[in-house]
This record gives C-alpha cells, structure tokens and sequence, in this order.
C-alpha cells in the first residue's frame, strides 16, 4: 500500500535532505470570540484601536464583529509560528476592556440569530462585498453556525524541494504544474486520513444547548445546559457544526482530482442558480440579501477540511489566481481549538500536522470517485461523532474495513521515517518525539483533548460554558503576564494604524457602483 511513498522518501533521504526542507513555510490562523461579562457574544463593535478588519494583515474578523480573526505571517518554524500568536493575543487583550477571548470551538451562550453582529468592514466596495456576504450566509444557513471556531494551519514546501521533487518523480511538466497537482495530490489523501486529525486534535465534544437554539438533537444531555458526545472528538467537524450541504443536494461535487477539475467544479457551483435562494431574492428593497442566488455566492463558501490557496492580487477570484499561478500552499481547517492550551495548539502538535501532510504529499494518491469520496465523509463524521468509541470501525476503497485504531496505528508507522527526515542533521529530535506523543494519546484514548475536556467538566463538576469560561480567565491571565513587549506593541500600533489608512485609500478610489462592482468582479475569467 506504500510501496511508492517508500520510493519516494529514500530517493528524497538520498538528494540533501537537511536543506530541501530548509525553505518551508507555516502559519496560523485562530478564529476567538469576544465574551461579553455575562458569558454572552460581545455586542461590542471591533475595536477601532485594533486597526481596520478589512485591511490589517494579522488582526481581522471572521464572520462577527464578536468573532476576531488572528493571522501570523509564513513563518520557518512551529516555534516561531506560536510566538507570533502569542504576542497577537498579548496585543489584543488590552482593547477589549473586560471581555474575554473564548477558548473553545464551539461558542459561549447565544440568545439567538439576531444576537450576532454581523462584521462590517467599511464603506468600498470590497468592504460592501464582504459584509452582503455574510448576510448572505446568515439567510442560508443561519447566522448561528458561522460562530464556531477553529484553527487553520497553512502549509507549504520551497521551490528548491519541488525541483528536486520533480527530478526524482521525472515529470516533465512546468515546476509550477507539478507543484500544483502534487498539492492535490495531497489534499486527496488528506481526505482520505484526515479523520486522523479529528481522533487525536479534536475538542469540541460538548455545547452550550444555546447554540442548538431550540432544535431536535440525538445528543444526549450533560446537564440543563449543555449536550454532549460521550465519544465524541469535535462535533465542530459533524452534522452539529458546519452543515452546508446545499453543494451535495445540488448535485455539484467539486472535484480534487486536478488542478483544472477543481477550478470547472468549484466554479460551476457558482454559476447555478439554486431556487430556494432564488426565493430569497438578492436585492430586496434596494438593499442586498446575498450576493447572488447560486449554489454558492463565491467560492470560499465552498466548506472543506483543507483548501488549495494562491493569495490573490487585488480584487481576483481565488480560482483565478489558482488558474495564473498555481497552488502556493495549503490550508488545513479541521483543527479545533484546544480549550486547554492558551493558543488552541501547542508546538508539538505543529510539528506532528508538518509530518502528517509531508507523508500525504509523498504517499500514492490515486483519483477520487463518488464512492470514495462519500466513504471519506462517512468516515469523518463517524470520526467526529463516535471517534474515541473502541468498536469503531472505518471503510476503505478495495481493502477490508477495519477499527480506527488500527488504521491510525499503520499511518503513526508510517511517518516515523517522515520525522526522521524533518529530524535530519537536528541535534534535539523534535518530530520523533511529536510522534511519539500522538502513540501515547492512540494507546490511551484518555488522553486525547476531548477526553481531557471531558475529564475537566467532571472533575470541576461544570457544564460546557462554565469549564470553558474558567479556562478563558486563566488564558487571559497567561497573556496578561508579563505584557507584549514594548517595541512589539509599537510594531502593531504602527500596523494597525496603517491599516486604516489603506481602508482609507480603497474607499477614496471607487469609482464604481457596487452593482457595477459585482458584475466584473463575476466576471472574471
């Protein structure tokens, strides 16, 4: 079964292993809610101090003006990566007066659709267009859904590996066709395994029966106030969570089998009307109810575990970009955040997801079929569900079904010599050992942070919102002391004073109605 990727690491063990991966780069991105004192959604609008959510690069909001967005920069190494995060949430916590940064995936308590802000980001035209979108999402799908939050790791190798990639593979093709489809070749297979990242990352096993808001669930309850999965690893990832399956019931499946497959597929679903939405209208006494009536308004609609990217230029379309350049990276975003780590993610699950990613980068990666690919949903949901359920057993194309501890038992052996490669010429071993914990965390089930919430509201003898309140006030003490350096919060101050600035400059140079506006920006081609 990994006859070629065993092919592929000893020709890659053989061509300078120690500087082909010199070049990679990550980063993060963490989605938190601002809490209000009384443990509801902040009503508070995005800080003015934090700089322009349209154009700061680090600080943003996601779908709420109560749901803030950090982003680190392409960075060399986990260790760096987190520092960044760090001095972002360090930064932060001095602008918004008492509230708290929620530490979970799933939100604090609700009181309902309207009781989330919808995030604003200014008068242009790109601003408009960003803010009708998400009303947009709120008229499909409910604005309750898009304040879950989660982390995303962004993955990517540096072209001296793929040219040495592409001679040991003999591949004829340009370097940036290759890199391209060995990214989707990636993506394929972590499709295929990704329910591994659920399993041992996922922390999402209780909510707040707030965010159920009143509907049927098979759930059993916790206590008055929260519902919970007794095997659950993150409900964020199932049918409790994100549940935008209008792709599926329109019969559109975007397709990852290449480059150009997935540009006409995602496209497509963009293209077609879809009636219910049509139904909705679009623009209804002058003002915007979403974007379009399609089966998707634009294409980051389009909800998946990992994404290919290529940072567009201005206003294009990322399947445009992806069209002119290639893939650049990728963006894993079935990661929860961890309630019991300051950041949501520690340095050695980092190090373990670099492994995971180089081992589905190298690992025969075949096309997908409809067959497959629902058996690859079915077996992320029953992951997300019932993953830490001992009889729990996963589907495979032409092999035999087996337990998921068994299957995740092959794919831990199979990235030891992958950590030995990131180990290479390192004093420390720190991939062996990021490994090496995630062995532990499969023979102990235990310990995997769902369990370990889990534990933690019984043992503090709390519900969901309440455990999760008392870590976020321990986490705001942790960011609190010592304080962001001074040269590093002049650094942000400057950013973010910049940030509306350009804000700014962009509202200053339309010269377009934003009808005109949309129809080039759908336009594009």
């Amino acid at each position: 079964m990994y006859r070629l990727f065993d092919q592929r690491l000893n020709r890659l063990l053989n061509a300078r292993p120690q500087t082909l991966l010199e070049g990679r780069l990550l980063g993060l991105e963490r989605e938190a809610l601002r809490v209000a004192p009384d443990g509801y959604i902040s009503q508070i609008p995005h800080p003015v101090t934090l700089g322009s959510a349209l154009t700061h690069p680090f600080i943003t909001t996601d779908y709420s003006e109560a749901l803030l967005e950090f982003i680190t920069p392409p960075l060399p190494n986990p260790e760096a990566t987190l520092q960044f995060l760090d001095e972002i949430h360090r930064a932060v916590y001095p602008h918004i007066g008492d509230e708290l940064l929620w530490s979970a995936s799933m939100p604090c308590i609700l009181a309902g659709e309207t009781s989330i802000p919808i995030a604003e980001y200014g008068s242009s035209n790109p601003g408009r267009m960003k803010h009708v979108y998400r009303h947009g999402l709120a008229w499909r799908y409910g604005r309750i859904m898009q304040v879950i939050a989660g982390i995303h790791f962004n993955f990517s190798l540096p072209d001296e590996f793929w040219s040495a990639f592409q001679d040991i593979e003999g591949d004829r093709r340009s370097l940036q066709d290759f890199r391209s489809e060995s990214y989707f070749g990636l993506i394929r297979n972590l499709q295929r395994m990704g329910w591994l990242i659920l399993y041992l990352f996922g922390a999402s096993p209780a909510v707040c029966k707030s965010f159920l808001d009143g509907k049927a669930t098979t759930l059993p309850e916790y206590d008055d106030h929260t519902c919970y999965g007794p095997y659950a690893t993150s409900l964020r990832m199932s049918n409790v969570g994100y549940t935008n399956r209008t792709e599926k019931k329109s019969g559109v499946n975007v397709c990852y089998n290449s480059l150009p497959e997935y540009i006409a597929s995602l496209t497509q679903a963009t293209q077609i009307p879809w009636p219910p939405y049509e139904q909705m209208g679009v623009k209804v006494d002058g003002e915007y109810r979403q974007l379009n009536a399609n089966i998707l308004q634009i294409e980051n609609e389009y909800y998946t575990s990992m994404r290919p990217k290529q940072p567009p230029q201005g206003d294009e379309k990322p399947t445009i970009a992806l069209k002119r350049r290639g893939v650049s990276y990728v963006e894993l975003r079935s990661v929860d955040i961890n309630p019991l780590e300051p950041l949501g993610v520690n340095v050695s699950q980092l190090r373990f997801l670099e492994a995971f990613l180089l081992f589905c980068l190298l690992a025969e990666s075949p096309p997908l079929d409809a067959e497959e690919r629902q058996m690859n949903d079915d077996n992320q949901m029953a992951t997300a569900l019932t993953g830490r359920d001992p009889a729990l057993i996963l589907q495979r194309r032409r092999t035999p079904a087996l337990p998921l501890r068994h299957w995740a038992e092959d794919i831990l052996g199979q990235l030891q010599p992958v950590c030995e490669l990131l180990d290479s010429g390192k004093k420390e071993q720190f991939y062996a050992a990021a490994l090496a914990e995630q062995r532990d965390v499969l023979a102990n089930p235990e310990r995997t942070p769902a369990a370990r919430m889990l534990a933690e509201m019984q043992a503090s003898g709390e519900n969901f919102f309440c455990c999760t309140r008392r870590l976020s006030e321990q986490h705001r003490r942790f960011f609190e002391t010592p304080p962001l350096t001074e040269e590093r919060t002049q650094f942000l101050r400057q950013i973010a004073e910049q940030s509306w600035r350009e804000q700014r400059a962009i509202e200053a140079a339309d010269d377009l109605s934003f009808d005109e506006f949309l129809n080039r920006y759908f336009a594009q081609e």
